[in-house]
């Protein structure tokens, strides 16, 4: 990014762009999450690459829903690892929901290269599937998680999340909470909460909001949780997409 001058109008995606770069080289990523954020960062671009009232609302209503949850645990894969460790991170020990290694393309390797990523970020301990736990009703590599992590969750937060496993652990009663640009993929549909906005930007302002609701009473975040209704949030993003504005 040296050649980038800060003052160019998409330096922030840019920066973001290079941490994936970064992530596939140091094998965290999958060269295939390349064109997976180049997805995004398109649906980023329709929202103006901002942080909309629909993504405010839903990352208080996520928020929430950690704070209530009685084991709840952060998924992590390779695109989220690279764009946001530190706040992967500091959301874990804010929450108490550990963190877990999840993949969609099979490689243990770069599930040990994720788990050592995020400990140079400060993490302590990080769950990797353990080959005899398995979520029913998925056949992809997803289905394998930790018997202590997933598998024996209440709420999981899972960024940049496939559709398949979304609807797999819906389907078993889980409550997921995703981050997703896309307010019409499978995920986002299934999802109990999905904050339509980038990763980059929403993890700093989840953290935010969870040290300030962890000081309230349970009957808050009940309010919150009920008050929040995942399809307007949808549907309000995917008219600011179509309309440009909003």
């Amino acid at each position: 990014m040296s050649d980038v001058p800060e003052s160019h109008p998409r330096y922030q995606s840019l920066r973001i762009r290079d941490r994936i770069v970064a992530g596939v080289e140091a094998g965290v990523t999958s060269p295939h999450g390349l064109i997976a954020h180049g997805r995004g960062e398109a649906y980023d671009y329709l929202l103006g690459e901002a942080t909309g009232l629909w993504a405010v609302r839903a990352i208080e209503a996520t928020a929430s829903w950690l704070l209530r949850a009685r084991h709840p645990v952060l998924s992590v894969n390779g695109n989220a690892a690279a764009l946001v460790p530190e706040d992967l991170v500091r959301l874990s020990q804010a929450t108490g929901a550990p963190l877990e290694v999840n993949i969609f393309h099979t490689s243990s390797d770069r599930e040990e290269a994720i788990a050592r990523h995020l400990k140079a970020h400060g993490a302590g301990e990080v769950l990797l599937p353990d080959g005899a736990a398995v979520l029913e009703g998925i056949d992809s590599n997803r289905r394998f998680v930790h018997a202590d992590g997933i598998l024996q969750a209440d709420a999981i937060f899972v960024p940049l999340e496939d559709g398949d496993r979304c609807q797999a652990l819906r389907r078993l009663g889980r409550d997921v909470l995703t981050v997703d640009l896309n307010p019409l993929s499978r995920t986002a549909r299934a999802a109990t909460v999905t904050v339509v906005d980038n990763v980059a930007r929403a993890l700093p302002a989840l953290l935010a909001d969870v040290v300030r609701l962890g000081s309230q009473p349970a009957s808050t975040w009940e309010q919150i949780i009920r008050d929040f209704d995942n399809e307007s949030a949808l549907a309000q993003a995917e008219e600011r997409m179509r309309s440009g504005e909003g």
